[in-house]
């Protein structure tokens, strides 16, 4: 779960920009949308490929 805390003097703005760019860093957009319909074999292959491309860059 995503969680972000506000610092002092911090406005709402920096906290929501810091809340989606977590978002997004997490895929959790990205996994709710390949949920929502059926995904042939080529999508899954694809999906995972792009995900451990992603995981090899973060190491």
């Amino acid at each position: 779960m995503t969680q972000v805390v506000l610092g002092e003097n911090e406005g709402i703005d920096s906290a929501l920009r810091r809340f989606k760019r977590q978002v997004s860093k997490a895929g959790i957009l990205a996994d709710v949308k390949y949920r929502r319909h059926f995904e042939n074999p080529q999508e899954k292959r694809k999906r995972k490929a792009v995900a451990a491309r992603r995981k090899q860059r973060f190491r």
